[in-house]
């Protein structure tokens, strides 16, 4: 009896892993959520609401009462300027649009959109929205939403708010929308506002604007083109069938680059794409599997680099060293910012999250710049990059944005356009890649080994370990090493980081409940060894379950 061959993770998709495009969409129109289910409830993670209508999870019931709920939001804080809508390439986005589209016409919400035929970056949005607030207030500010689940598989569907700071809602403003959803799913969608899409699209309150060109043109602003198209660097991009896949072409002639797009497909099955490290399909730049389509090509180029599906991740491919953990390049970015940088402010903070990586805090250390370590969740950066006290903020899951050259804002949303860009800034400025340039900080500043480790936890344990607190854990070493901080808020902003984090010398470990799966999660660093760094995930799950279990009791040192 023959066995059947499983899908390989890195190798191009059989067709039975593909999605029925069709099938999806008809599912988004003619399935209606139960609202009893929590399941098929909205529910804003730290990036939006995200499902798929197969599951019952994002249909077009969700996305007509989020859209309502952020109408309601709209008029209780007085925002009446325009709102930006941009979508991503997934197969659900484009019907989505139409749903939302027809309530804030219902609304009399003034609404910007791409031209036809364009899809919108995440980060074009952010920058949209502030361009237009620059030097206006009140009701005439701007928003946005951005139709997208990220690099979530082909057959989820996402929608996110981005409030007049232009970066993602906070938890006070999406709870309000979540709720706010929530309870016209259970009244069936009474006192929703809509028009059909048709009229929607005529109405004088819909209105074409060019993110596209706009974004390109200021985009001289962040990165230094000159200096790259002086080195004759050769560079290549994979847009990864995403919503950047026109603006690559347009950056590389605007600026005269050395630019090669791989592969400027657009395909809602994703069928190109090599399937990640669990068999789906996941168009994650920072994935090894994922990514092998470039790196399979990382001789032809200097620098490579991909984005994810909305463009706000990036992925670097060097030829010194293949794909990047992001952690790794955003140590680069780091140092590299901070030396090139003298039109920011003197004082300007580096922004990271209590899971990204120490040697980000060392070279902030060496080079005497201060750091701002927030919870997980690119929200806590929006307010520091909009008034310049900010020059980076990045998360260890490869998202970033950071300041104009001169020091003013660019966006308040992760963005990988300028990220993967500013890997060929480096490359020509160093002469060499960020891989080598990785090799240098580590060799000074020490190398760290990181991993990452989950474990089921039922819903009432996530609530535990989301409420844990420093003074319930009372261990008092960690993997042979007294332990010197027991965190559960953040050092920047004395925000809760919904779970707990412990560090030593040389090295530290965090625990967090997984926002959308029965699972919590385990990240660790040592600056030692690959025996220690494994020390210190098996002590730290012993101490998490340890926590767990005890209950109000704390975990046993």
């Amino acid at each position: 009896m023959s066995v059947p061959i499983l899908p390989q993770p890195g190798q191009p998709a059989p067709p039975d892993v593909l999605i029925d495009v069709e099938a999806l969409r008809e599912a988004y129109f003619s399935r209606r959520p139960d609202p009893a289910s929590a399941e098929q409830q909205v529910v804003f993670g730290t990036s939006g609401h995200r499902g798929s209508a197969l599951d019952g999870s994002f249909n077009e019931w969700h996305v007509l009462a989020i859209t309502q709920a952020i109408c309601d939001h709209r008029k209780q804080q007085g925002i009446a300027g325009p709102l930006f809508l941009g979508i991503d390439t997934h197969a659900l986005s484009e019907p989505a649009l139409a749903s939302a589209l027809e309530v804030l016409a219902g609304n009399g919400v003034e609404v910007m959109l791409a031209p036809p035929g364009q899809f919108t970056p995440t980060p074009a949005v952010s920058f949209a929205i502030l361009e237009h607030n620059a030097g206006r207030e009140g009701s005439a500010r701007a928003d946005g939403i951005v139709v997208t689940p990220s690099h979530n598989p082909p057959r989820d569907g996402g929608f996110k708010y981005n409030p007049p700071h232009g970066g993602p809602a906070d938890s006070r403003i999406t709870s309000v929308i979540q709720a706010g959803a929530n309870h016209y799913l259970r009244h069936e969608l009474a006192g929703v506002l809509r028009v059909d899409a048709e009229r929607a699209l005529a109405r004088p309150t819909c209105h074409e604007h060019d993110f596209q060109a706009r974004y390109v043109a200021a985009l001289g602003e962040v990165i230094d083109f000159d200096l790259i198209r002086a080195s004759g660097v050769r560079l290549g991009v994979d847009p990864l069938g995403g919503a950047g896949v026109a603006y690559w072409p347009a950056i590389a002639e605007r600026y005269r680059l050395p630019l090669t797009v791989v592969s400027d497909v657009v395909d809602p099955q994703f069928a190109f794409m090599p399937l990640d490290w669990d068999g789906q399909i996941r168009m994650d730049p920072s994935s090894p599997d994922a990514m092998q389509r470039l790196t399979q090509l990382r001789d032809r180029f200097d620098v490579a680099f991909a984005c994810d599906t909305d463009h706000d991740r990036h992925g670097i491919v060097t030829s010194s060293s293949g794909l990047l953990p992001p952690n790794h390049y955003l140590s680069v970015v780091v140092d590299y910012l901070l030396r090139y940088r003298p039109g920011w402010h003197a004082d300007a903070a580096i922004g990271k999250t209590v899971v990204t990586t120490a040697l980000i805090d060392r070279i902030a250390r060496h080079l005497g710049a201060p750091v701002f370590d927030a919870p997980v969740g690119f929200k806590w950066f929006a307010p520091g990059l909009l008034d310049g006290s900010l020059g980076l903020g990045c998360e260890e899951s490869a998202g970033a944005s950071f300041l104009r050259r001169n020091g003013r804002v660019w966006t308040t949303d992760k963005d990988g356009i300028a990220a993967a860009l500013l890997s060929a800034e480096i490359t020509a400025r160093q002469g060499r890649d960020p891989g080598a340039c990785y090799a240098l900080l580590a060799a000074e500043l020490g190398a760290p080994l990181a991993d990452r480790v989950q474990a089921k936890a039922t819903r009432e344990q996530k609530q535990r370990l989301a409420a844990l607190t420093a003074s319930e854990f009372t261990a008092t070493s960690l993997a042979g090493e007294p332990v010197d901080t027991v965190l559960s808020t953040a050092p920047g902003n004395g925000e809760p980081i919904g779970g707990i984090k412990v560090t030593t010398a040389s090295g530290w470990f965090a625990a967090r409940p997984s926002g959308t799966e029965d699972l919590y999660k385990i990240y660790a660093e040592s600056f030692r060894d690959e025996q220690h760094l494994r020390q210190l995930l098996q002590e730290a799950q012993a101490l998490v379950d340890g926590a767990l279990a005890n209950g109000a009791s704390g975990a046993a040192g």
